[in-house]
């Protein structure tokens, strides 16, 4: 078993596991992918500031997310078909966020149901939803996500059209995988893959089939999907969902100032400064060069979460000090869980804890939460300076 010290060794040995249509469908934008690529490069350009000759006995990564009693302010973010980059991928990365003390947040698009990793875990986890327009649906859903008890709904907001992400198209990409020529062949390199998926409790989108009207099998399920995200998505539907689940709400999917207004204007416990991972709006700023200015507009207002980008615990440092209450990764989480299955997912959130408390250290400091603008060196142009 190769020594694994970054997020970077848990991704090539996924992507020798796991078939390339999941593999490229984790890891891909939309469109020319500029703002996947931005949403990591960009964390480069802040530096750090070192300080010496302070006492770091006692170091502590421990904080809240939400209330919530966290091992460090990092919560696994919703990843859609994260059953199918692993057997059971929901169950186990929710099982490994729960014994290390993170929040695990589980997609609408899951393979595996809320019911599955509700049985799973013992505490409760938070669900995101994708509005449809299929609002019997919807609200069943959202009482499946009650009756499970989880803690918090995480309404994810720019996905009211679905960007093109041209690999998926061209792979076909399909939960269960289509079996033409060219996924078989890449399936028989995968046998490790295959013969766990074989014992895998659900292999189709758990959350959707026999759940929604007309949706029984895969088959079924790709139209359906299709035609179902709604695009009359507005600010009164958002409050309407936010009464109808009545506790703690995040609204996923900000990236402007004036938007992060609306959502703390409407009572939301906390947004997350996000980009969908360069997934939906190319040519979108990175979420955190983002940050200071939502920061600026609504920082004392709510908690301001960010994700897209993260690889490291200094990417997390940086985002803490400026600002951020709380971070989420996503595919640095889903590469430990395609190389490694459970194991992964505890050894990626090991890697980011170690680096963020040895740059915490190295940085001056004996607390995340004493991690401020003093220990960054941001560029004066950071935000970029555009025309009115």
């Amino acid at each position: 078993m190769p020594v694994i010290t970054t997020i970077e060794d848990l991704r090539r040995l996924y992507e020798r596991r796991v078939p390339r249509m999941f593999y490229d469908y984790a890891e891909s934008g939309s469109w020319t992918e500029q703002t996947f690529h931005d949403n990591s490069a960009d964390f480069k350009d802040i530096r750090l500031r070192q300080r010496v000759a302070v006492d770091m006995d006692g170091r502590s990564t421990a904080t809240q997310m939400l209330g919530q009693d966290v091992a460090m302010p990092v919560a696994l973010a919703p990843v859609g078909l994260t059953g199918m980059q692993h057997a059971d991928g929901e169950m186990k990365a929710a099982k490994a966020a729960e014994e290390f003390g993170v929040p695990f947040t589980l997609s609408t698009m899951s393979i595996n149901s809320i019911e599955d990793v509700a049985e799973y875990t013992t505490t409760p986890f938070w669900f995101q939803l994708y509005t449809m327009k299929d609002q019997d649906y919807i609200n069943r859903l959202i009482q499946r996500a009650k009756d499970a008890k989880c803690s918090a709904l995480v309404i994810t907001l720019d996905l009211q059209v679905l960007g093109q992400r041209h690999k998926d198209l061209k792979n076909g990409l399909s939960a269960p995988p289509k079996l033409t020529p060219k996924t078989i062949a890449n399936l028989m390199t995968k046998w490790s893959w295959g013969i766990e998926m074989l014992g895998a409790k659900r292999r189709e989108f758990g959350n959707i089939v026999g759940h929604a009207k007309g949706v029984t099998d895969a088959s079924s399920l790709g139209a359906w999907t299709a035609e179902q995200f709604d695009p009359s998505l507005d600010w009164k539907k958002v409050e309407k969902l936010m009464e109808q689940w009545g506790g703690k709400v995040i609204l996923k999917g900000i990236l402007d100032a004036e938007d992060a207004k609306m959502a703390a204007k409407l009572g939301a416990d906390a947004i997350v400064v996000s980009n969908h991972g360069g997934r939906q709006l190319d040519g979108a700023l990175s979420s955190i060069r983002m940050l200071p200015e939502i920061m600026d507009a609504v920082g004392g207002d709510l908690e301001v979460h960010l994700d897209s980008g993260i690889r490291s615990g200094q990417d997390i440092l940086k985002a803490l000090a400026l600002g951020a209450s709380g971070t989420y990764i996503g595919r640095a989480f889903v590469y430990g869980l395609g190389a490694m299955g459970q194991k992964g997912v505890t050894t990626a959130l090991e890697v980011i804890q170690k680096e963020l408390d040895t740059t915490m250290a190295l940085c001056g400091e004996r607390h995340v939460n004493d991690l401020g603008r003093h220990n960054l060196l941001v560029p004066e142009d950071f935000g970029g300076r555009w025309q009115s």
